[in-house]
């Protein structure tokens, strides 16, 4: 059945717009009634009758929950076969065998590959060449069994390549065991330490790692810990715990991996310490305080490290210091600031500095030599595409390792020499099924926000799509945390591609597609623009003729929940169907409860609702607050029951609120995934089942049924 499908681009499709009868198909789950709870705030009283819906151990919850899948299968089981024809031809498309690029790191090549029939990845290396034998470190196929959800974080070998540190969550609460294997025997070792973040850094001995802990109520990271190979993990040294709030923290190393540094942030502030990695036992040097507003980032090669800062720079700019002179007196600007371009991140090399730098929302590589400061930038020559640093451990060579993708183009791996020019293709991800990128086409468009603004969309179609508003549209949007959606490949879009769908993304204010002030004109006091962009982009497309609003459909996830939360609430009318992943809907609620995670350190993104005016404006555009008895879109909303960033209860209480408002007849479907957390199903074929039941649902409406 994986070979299936190399026919789409041959069918001819007509939509019809059918307008189902939910109550005729199945009746909706009943909801146990619970004395409403009152919420009160600066005067003001909400009641929610839903509140209890947040009690994840009470078993009329599970069953409330369980309801809501066997409805939404209920009301779905007629495209049952639709999902099944979906599901086999997007995992038709991915080589069941198939593995990434090595790199180098010392004397070893590093890289995981996928065995026929396997869901999760081999992690391998092997000694000196890539022609030698081959060491399997981690096997996940065979970790994953008996678990329904396996995710594998923090791959790190030692220094001396001689262990490997990983962290692996079976849960989906993204509560990590950080495990430790010897690769000379590929045994674990017995020391293990329970409930981490998988984010560790290895010290210059091999013999002491450190590791970060969260809080186990808000999951917040705040401790950084050492453990010492070999020693109980009940006796590992606390050196570093972070104690406000709002900072967040977390432990890497340089890529010069001289020093360790424990890096803490906030949205709106950062501060890093360092250590000698070769120094394990010292003690962190703070390397410039925390300041309100200066956000910071370091890296060290060489002699000195490279800061990158917004430092009288909005978009950034790039600094160094010497390792014995951080204060910003000593600071000596190496890429300035400018108006028009984000800094957006660097790579260091010996002889090389690598800039990724976002301009006109497109990432552009500039590349500086050093020795003389001669610059270059490389061409990537489409309309919309991403391009970004890919692996590269080592400094002291002249091969950048990048990757580069666009709505056309599938995942591709180049090693570019910096010095000769040479671009040298390694490798572009397979499509099987008789993929061809020149039967797509891909524009850059641009929608003239509601204030005039000009607000960048990504698009593809297959080539010959009309222009006559017949055609249906997947919109995609996220506009939350600087958070740059890009536009990049996925084969399994081409399911609703070649069935006459274009796929556009929306790069609305609140990510930092045009530059830092994108990003400031998107949150706080200013979230609304995020919203009214998509909903301009959405009725640009309509009016340049790309689709309707009866084939309109629109998508987002977590913080993108938020949004189709809020469009929906501000223009129902302009979409035939919504697809709302893990949706941080009930945004007061959840700001006001400190005990939720990343309630507190989110302050500067959101707003403080125990101050009035951010309270009283987020509850002008919270979805769940602000639905109303009025006709909506079709809706399927989704959730993981173990999620630690949007609690499943959001979505839950949207929906069940939802279902006593709502005045039309199209469906209202909640999924919740009893064994999975924010990022949905693991496994590389599996977590398709997801996907097929999204794109079945929206080709549903349109009468698609085959």
């Amino acid at each position: 059945m994986r070979r299936l499908i190399a026919l789409f681009g041959c069918l001819t499709l007509t939509f019809a717009c059918s307008t189902p009868d939910p109550a005729a198909l199945a009746p909706a789950p009943p909801i146990a009634k619970v004395e409403p709870t009152r919420l009160e705030k600066h005067g003001h009283a909400r009641v929610d009758d839903y509140y209890w819906l947040k009690e994840r151990e009470n078993p009329e919850v599970i069953a409330y929950l369980e309801a809501e899948n066997a409805y939404t299968r209920a009301m779905l089981a007629h495209t049952e076969e639709l999902q099944e024809t979906l599901f086999e031809e997007i995992v038709a498309r991915i080589p069941e065998r198939d593995a990434s690029v090595p790199y180098r790191k010392g004397n070893y090549y590093y890289y995981h590959r996928y065995v026929e029939g396997g869901e999760y990845p081999l992690y391998c290396r092997k000694k000196g060449s890539l022609d030698a034998e081959e060491e399997v470190l981690i096997d996940g196929n065979r970790e994953a069994e008996g678990h329904q959800f396996w995710a594998l974080r923090g791959f790190a070998p030692s220094p001396d390549h001689t262990k490997l540190a990983y962290a692996v969550d079976t849960v989906g609460r993204r509560l990590y065991t950080l495990r430790f294997r010897d690769l000379a025997t590929g045994a674990d070792l017995a020391e293990e330490v329970a409930d981490i973040t998988g984010n560790h850094a290895w010290a210059a001995d091999s013999a002491t790692i450190f590791y970060t802990r969260q809080h186990p109520e808000t999951l917040r990271w705040h401790q950084i810990y050492r453990h010492e190979m070999g020693t109980d993990p009940a006796a590992d040294v606390l050196v570093y715990e972070e104690a406000d709030e709002e900072f967040s923290s977390y432990v890497y190393k340089t890529k010069s991996e001289r020093y360790l540094v424990i890096g803490s942030d906030q949205t709106l502030s950062t501060e890093a310490r360092f250590l000698d990695a070769a120094q394990p036992e010292g003690a962190f040097q703070v390397f410039l305080p925390r300041e309100e507003n200066h956000e910071y980032s370091i890296d060290h090669v060489g002699d000195r490290f490279y800061v990158r800062t917004n430092w009288q720079a909005t978009n950034f700019r790039l600094m160094t210091a010497r390792e014995d002179a951080t204060a910003k007196e000593n600071w000596i600007e190496t890429v300035p600031h400018r108006e028009d371009t984000l800094l957006a991140s660097f790579e260091l090399f010996d002889n090389h500095l690598v800039v990724s730098e976002r301009s006109q929302g497109l990432i552009h590589l500039r590349i500086r030599r050093l020795s003389d400061g001669k610059e270059h930038d490389l061409d990537f020559g489409e309309p919309a595409y991403l391009a970004y640093v890919g692996d590269n451990p080592e400094p002291g060579t002249t091969i950048l390792r990048f990757e580069y993708t666009s709505l056309t183009t599938p995942d591709s791996v180049f090693d570019y020499d910096m010095e000769s020019r040479e671009r040298t293709l390694l490798k572009e991800e397979p499509v099987l099924g008789g993929f061809d990128k020149q039967d797509y086409v891909t524009e850059r468009l641009w929608a003239t926000a509601g204030d005039g603004v000009q607000v960048p969309i990504s698009i593809v179609y297959r080539r010959g799509f009309p222009r006559d508003g017949s055609r249906p549209l997947w919109l995609y949007g996220y506009g939350s945390y600087g958070s740059s959606t890009n536009a990049s490949f996925r084969s399994s879009r081409l399911s609703l591609v070649d069935r006459g769908f274009a796929f556009a993304i929306a790069h609305i204010r609140g990510g930092q597609e045009m530059g830092r002030q994108w990003y400031e004109d998107g949150k706080l006091l200013k979230k609304m623009n995020t919203f009214t962009d998509f909903v301009d982009c959405g009725r640009f497309l309509v009016e340049q003729g790309y689709t309707s609003p009866d084939r309109l459909f629109a998508e987002g996830g977590s913080a993108g929940g938020l949004l189709m939360g809020a469009v929906t609430n501000l223009a129902p009318e302009l979409f035939r169907g919504v697809v709302s992943h893990v949706p941080f809907v009930d945004v007061v609620t959840t700001m006001l409860d400190s005990d939720i995670p990343l309630t507190t350190s989110e302050y500067d993104e959101w707003g403080d609702p125990n101050v009035r005016e951010y309270y009283d404006y987020m509850l002008s555009y919270s979805p769940y607050d602000n639905l109303a008895a009025k006709a909506y879109p079709a809706l399927l909303v989704t959730t993981g029951l173990h999620d630690s960033q949007v609690q499943y209860w959001e979505p839950a209480k949207y929906v069940a609120r939802l279902r006593t408002l709502k005045q039309d007849t199209y469906p209202l479907l909640l999924h919740t995934n009893m064994e999975a957390g924010h990022g949905g199903a693991t496994g590389r074929f599996k977590r398709h089942r997801e996907t097929a039941l999204a794109y079945a649902f929206a080709l549903d409406q349109i009468g698609v049924t085959e």
